[in-house]
């Protein structure tokens, strides 16, 4: 279980960025924030003005989570990691993505067209039940579809995708007309993950939204209401590769645009609704954030990447946990100085 490594693996490009406690306006600030907040090194801070990329883990609360910050000075309009981020054309043509599909409001069945899972998933469905499943998910729908499905007829993988993507449209319809109260409870492991709880506890790691941008912070939360005028946001699902297996995962994306002259320019959080595998809960959050001193020079990405995943506690746990962490950190550099690339070579 590799989960924020998982995460940099199959999504190098879907960042999140987010400061811990601070807002990051001009220089000093920025050096107050890089140096008080995320306890950066002089010759760290030095290397992210450059536009090099700097990573580095930050404290959890508890065993399970793991959250990566990573910096890097990019030497063009932010306009243009935004609509990079927003690429999902580009996102189908990196190796590790296996399908891809943007859903609609309200989603049809259209939308879902390659969701499923594999057929090694498809067996463990079988024998799942709460506190002992190898894919996620409610105990409610582990008895529904051990009923539902014939499963020694010939078509079973045909059989139970198609009734996954049903209960899927089913899911993401409520989620969009009620917001996350509708995603349930986990019951694969021995201690349930209340979705909502477990959600509203990863994004409290972070002080500058609520304090900083409020109004985004509680949309975050309270979708669909309390929507902001400056706010955009897009469903899309996505089967990635990573880790030991391909992963099934919900994810629903915010894009806030500052005001004239803020010095955050973007806001971005990417939000998991749904994960077969690895992340119980998962936040991406980004600012794309100038100097107001020097606003035509290009802009800082900031990010922070949080996940919260059982299998990291215990002695095996930590060891995994260090790996994992150490490793995720040299793709999160690798990930964010490819971005720098590709944006200032347009």
């Amino acid at each position: 279980m590799f989960p924020c490594l998982a995460l940099i693996w199959g999504l190098s490009i879907s960042f999140a960025a987010a400061s811990l406690g601070g807002s990051p306006q001009l220089k000093s600030d920025l050096d107050s924030f890089f140096l008080q907040d995320i306890r950066l090194t002089p010759q760290q801070i030095a290397a992210v003005r450059a536009g090099q990329a700097v990573s580095k883990a930050l404290p959890s609360r508890n065993s399970r989570e793991v959250f990566l910050f990573g910096a890097i000075h990019i030497n063009t309009d932010p306009e243009r990691y935004v609509a990079y981020s927003n690429d999902f054309d580009r996102l189908r043509k990196l190796p590790n993505y296996l399908a891809i599909g943007v859903l609609g409001s309200p989603p049809q069945m259209s939308d879902l067209n390659g969701f499923g899972f594999d057929s090694e998933d498809v067996q463990a469905l079988k024998n799942c039940t709460p506190g002992d499943c190898l894919v996620q998910m409610p105990a409610g729908a582990m008895d529904e579809i051990r009923r539902a499905i014939h499963w020694s007829s010939p078509g079973v993988n045909d059989e139970v995708n198609l009734y996954l993507k049903k209960t899927a449209l089913e899911r993401i319809t409520e989620y969009q007309r009620e917001g996350i109260q509708a995603l349930g409870t986990y019951n694969d492991k021995r201690d349930p993950t209340e979705v909502s709880k477990a959600f509203a506890f990863m994004l409290s790691y972070s002080k500058v939204l609520p304090e900083r941008l409020p109004e985004f912070y509680n949309y975050i939360l309270s979708y669909p209401a309390n929507r902001p005028a400056n706010v955009d946001d897009v469903l899309y699902w996505e089967r990635v590769k990573f880790g030991l297996k391909p992963t099934l995962r919900v994810v629903q994306k915010f894009v806030m645009k500052g005001k004239p002259n803020d010095p955050v320019v973007y806001a971005l959080a990417q939000k998991q609704l749904y994960a077969s595998h690895y992340f119980e809960t998962a936040i991406d959050l980004s600012f794309c954030v100038r100097e107001e001193a020097k606003p035509a020079s290009g802009f800082y990405l900031i990010t922070l990447m949080g996940s919260e995943q059982a299998g990291l506690t215990g002695p095996k746990g930590a060891i995994i946990r260090k790996l994992a962490v150490g490793r995720s950190l040299s793709n999160l550099e690798d990930a964010l100085t490819s971005i720098r690339h590709a944006l200032e070579d347009r």
